[in-house]
């Protein structure tokens, strides 16, 4: 963790030396109003900043290793492109304006220390120096030098005028033209480096941006970690990890970088309670969601990612975190049929926050636990506050935890341990046993069942695939399932999909957040599901859905959304819609894999050795 990354959570403009943690913020001052933008993230919503006007960011590429950035800002009638460029102990800005005012703006470079770390910030000799505890770090320009007293700056800073393109170099002075080409030399290696996933290369593009510009720094653990998007994390304290996001931000970041995929996995795991099962979230402030975990992807994910990074050290050092995991859901969620109901437990109120009491041993939290907070599926479903259950048995988790219990017993065959590789089988054994109880003959799926009246809900999302998960699932029933569901336009199949409830359900127009739009996990988990049961046609057809909803907004906007429109494909159209939410990505996932680019995808143990 050496050298400038883009570390600061509240801006995308501000990059932090480490171990240093020396920072240089970019920061622009405009004259027709006189605003200054001090803060720069991507998909903030228009006037979410009051009176001030809104930037717009659009993304652009990010190298996992910093060697090269861009990043496209607009902002009260301007446009510019700050780009950025390292190699060993060089480092270079370059601000080039795209659309100007009638009166030029005022680039400023703000100097500072960031996170309690040793040091202070001087103008000397026409350079802006951060004096560490390791030495200085000098940052020149090629700017015409212009001032006002009017910038919200509290320590030394260069500030230039923005009428043509701008260095700023650390270390030594550097003329634009020996910048500019330093900059094209890094951004051809980035986009050559891409072609090893041919006519999928934009994808993983999209997927590297995505990933690398959501990671940062948490001083409060020291530790580099990719929460799903800045916006969600500056509003948690800093940072925020979620459960299954983080595990899908650790195997997204296989392909690219073993270092940030070890990281987010093994942090999510760290945040383990007492109980021994990884919360739903972990907040900044050291807060997490004791009461409930969430959808337990973590060993499937860990499987994925050691295959790609063709290292099982992961699966040893983080096996008995996994295991106690597994046995938390077996004896707090497992019902005595051997089928799972998602739920909350009651907590003690330690922080005053609204999740400590929100939900907490009710319904809510128990569909928090889901992943699918506001889920028709869970709208009626009662909750024994004494079980601390909802009263519904799932067939979502069930296929989860056989899929959890399945890949945990391909771990300990790895690891030789034969005395757990008995007690997983007996626990696949029991969950597959349940998960029978579920199939409905007369409509030929598999339902979620009331556990006090003994009837099927009718309510259905792509969850009700997670039963392929099982082995047990017999070949007749494949097809049915894809012919009578997969294939169905009055459930799932459409252009946009797939919706995250039935699209005959009543809720299904509502389009907002888990009732009806596209969510990618969904998408990724059931073609998971398809991959394990050879299901060659629907895996593919998946797949090609799957691109064609993620190339949308990625192509008009290089947005990435936490959920779409299962009508129109549009993310835009809610602002509950994070637009730079990681785990979008997952649908470039789904074509990578789908196209040879992930070798092995689904299988149980090839391209692993123990």
């Amino acid at each position: 963790m050496n050298g400038f990354q883009t570390w600061n959570v509240r801006s995308v403009l501000s990059h932090v030396h480490m171990p240093t943690g020396f920072a240089v913020n970019i920061a622009f001052k405009e004259y027709s109003c006189g605003h200054y933008l001090k803060e720069t993230l991507i998909g903030r919503f228009q006037g979410e900043t009051g009176r001030v006007p809104t930037e717009t960011a659009i993304p652009g590429p990010h190298a996992f290793d910093g060697s090269y950035t861009m990043m496209t800002v607009s902002w009260c009638g301007m446009e510019m492109r700050i780009e950025s460029m390292q190699e060993d102990d060089r480092f270079v800005l370059l601000v080039t304006p795209l659309k100007k005012q009638i009166h030029p703006a005022m680039c400023v470079l703000e100097g500072g220390f960031l996170w309690g770390r040793q040091g202070y910030v001087v103008r000397e000799d026409g350079a802006l120096v951060g004096k560490t505890r390791y030495g200085e770090i000098r940052f020149y320009t090629t700017g015409e030098e212009t001032t006002d007293d009017n910038i919200p700056v509290q320590t030394a800073f260069l500030s230039v005028k923005l009428d043509k393109p701008v260095v700023f170099s650390a270390g030594k002075r550097m003329t634009l033209e020996k910048v500019q080409a330093l900059i094209q030399m890094k951004k051809e290696a980035l986009y050559k480096s891409h072609e090893r996933f041919g006519e999928d290369s934009e994808l993983y593009s999209a997927m590297e941006c995505t990933i690398a510009w959501d990671t940062i720094y948490d001083a409060k653990k020291d530790r580099v970690v990719s929460p799903v998007s800045r916006l969600w994390s500056i509003t948690s304290g800093g940072c925020v990890l979620f459960c299954w996001d983080n595990f899908f931000a650790g195997f997204m970041a296989s392909l690219g970088s073993a270092q940030i995929a070890v990281s987010n996995i093994k942090e999510i795991l760290s945040e383990r309670t007492g109980d021994g099962f990884v919360p739903n979230f972990a907040y900044g402030t050291g807060q997490v969601s004791a009461d409930r975990s969430q959808p337990p992807v973590g060993s499937a994910m860990i499987l994925e990612a050691c295959r790609v990074m063709k290292d099982t050290t992961l699966i040893k050092d983080t096996y008995q975190a996994l295991l106690g995991w597994n046995t938390w859901f077996y004896e707090n969620r497992m019902n005595e049929n051997g089928t799972l109901s998602w739920g909350s437990n009651p907590i003690p109120v330690l922080y005053g926050n609204h999740w400590e009491v929100t939900g907490v041993n009710e319904r809510f939290g128990a569909a928090l636990e889901s992943g699918l907070d506001n889920s028709p599926m869970y709208d009626d479903a009662p909750f024994d506050t004494e079980t601390h259950k909802m009263m519904l048995e799932d067939v979502g988790l069930t296929g989860l935890y056989i899929l959890d219990t399945e890949t945990l017993l391909i771990f300990a065959r790895l690891l030789g341990n034969r005395e757990d590789e008995e007690m997983l089988l007996k626990r696949l054994k029991r969950a597959e046993s349940g998960l029978e109880t579920l199939w409905d003959e007369e409509n030929g799926f598999y339902y979620n069942r009331r556990t006090d009246t003994g009837a099927f809900s009718r309510r259905i999302s792509p969850t009700n695939f997670y039963a392929l998960f099982s082995k047990t699932v017999s070949r007749d029933r494949i097809k049915r399932i894809s012919k009578e569901h997969y294939f169905n336009k009055d459930e799932f199949y459409g252009e946009w999909m797939l919706p995250s409830i039935a699209r005959n359900d009543p809720a299904f127009f509502d389009q907002e957040y888990w009732r009806g739009r596209v969510w990618a996990p969904l998408n990724f988990l059931v073609y998971l599901a398809f991959t394990k049961r050879g299901m060659t046609e629907e895996k593919k057809d998946l797949a090609e859905k799957s691109r064609h909803i993620f190339m949308k907004e990625w192509t008009e906007h290089r947005h990435v959304h936490e959920n779409y429109n299962s009508i129109t494909g549009e993310g835009c159209d809610k602002g509950s819609s994070d637009k730079f939410y990681h785990w979008g990505a997952l649908l470039c996932m789904i074509a990578l894999a789908e196209d040879g680019y992930i070798p092995g995808f689904g299988c149980e143990t090839e391209g692993l050795n123990a």
